[in-house]
């Protein structure tokens, strides 16, 4: 009994904290390359609204991933637009882009199914495990059959963003504009082509984790269905200190809190359900207060680049 239920613990954990490992993923490329992503609320919802849709619409999950991953890239393109290009306020560009989608898929809801809140349930879903040979080890088998496709895509992607920022000369190049944008250019490196990469790389994992929400969980899409998990991503790459690894554990943290209230209401725990629903909410503030003046952002974080016309 007490192996189910830590194991039941652990794969909701790991479940919960992929949307969130993906996202913040996400703001890790965006950030190391000096630009702040307040958008992954509205990238996110963005791709999980656009990979329902085009599930209904082909009938098939992985095209509509594929296509809330287009639409993460469209949507984070504005913000590059205006960050890098117009230079402007990183942090009102990413919220009035949060506030934008929010008001483009109430609207398409009412357009196309004419009905105001959430979608019909998909005709297919991503929510079963694909490595079912893992499922005949004993004690571990019935931790894998709960995990989803997207849980290896998000940590195999842990891998790589580890690989490629800090092994591969392109990531010292994303770093060193983060850092200081003007040397990095001065030694030729494009610092807007690279930062223009980078949220580019950043709307597709956050348009993946929106699709993990939707067609990866529930097989339908509601509007205030990524509840903030975006801010929290941005908690947890405070946290992990915009280094991937340390982001991945900061999530599985989150994912365990979210976990520990999905259990606790199970159990049927004597507490009013609104407050269990705080604890992720509480533990991301904690969490920031804990690391105010420790956790050091890129130097360049936030802040527009004027080239020297010369």
């Amino acid at each position: 009994m007490t192996t189910a239920i830590f194991i039941s613990l652990l794969t909701s954990a790991i479940r919960l904290a992929t949307p969130l490992l993906l996202a913040a993923l996400a703001g890790v490329y965006s950030e190391r390359s000096g630009v702040v992503n307040i958008a992954l609320e509205g990238i996110m919802t963005s791709g999980a609204f656009f990979s329902i849709w085009f599930t209904h619409v082909t009938g098939s999950a992985w095209l509509g991933v594929l296509m809330g991953v287009v639409f993460g890239i469209i949507t984070s393109s504005i913000l590059a637009l205006i960050a890098v290009n117009l230079k402007g306020n990183q942090v009102i560009a990413g919220t009035a882009i949060n506030l934008l989608v929010m008001a483009v898929v109430a609207f398409l809801l009412e357009i196309i199914w004419h009905r105001s809140g959430s979608t019909p349930t998909a005709p297919s879903m991503l929510t079963t495990n694909p490595l079912r040979f893992l499922e005949g080890i004993p004690l571990l088998g019935t931790f894998f059959s709960q995990l989803t496709p997207f849980v290896y895509i998000a940590f195999l992607m842990v891998g790589l963003t580890y690989f490629v920022l800090w092994k591969a000369p392109w990531g010292l190049h994303v770093r060193a504009v983060g850092e200081h944008p003007r040397a990095a250019d001065t030694v030729g490196i494009n610092v807007y082509r690279t930062r223009w990469i980078c949220v580019l790389i950043s709307g597709a994992l956050a348009g993946l984790a929106g699709a993990t929400l939707s067609v990866g969980t529930v097989g339908l899409f509601r509007e205030g269905m990524v509840a903030g998990k975006g801010f929290i991503a941005l908690a947890a790459l405070v946290f992990g200190k915009w280094h991937p690894v340390k982001t991945m554990f900061a999530c599985l943290f989150f994912g365990l809190c979210s976990a520990v209230n999905i259990l606790a209401q199970s159990f049927g725990v004597n507490v009013p359900n609104e407050f269990l629903a705080m604890i992720p909410y509480v533990a991301t503030i904690l969490v920031l207060i804990g690391v105010v003046g420790k956790a050091q952002a890129p130097k360049a974080d936030g802040e527009p680049y004027e080239k020297d016309e010369k």
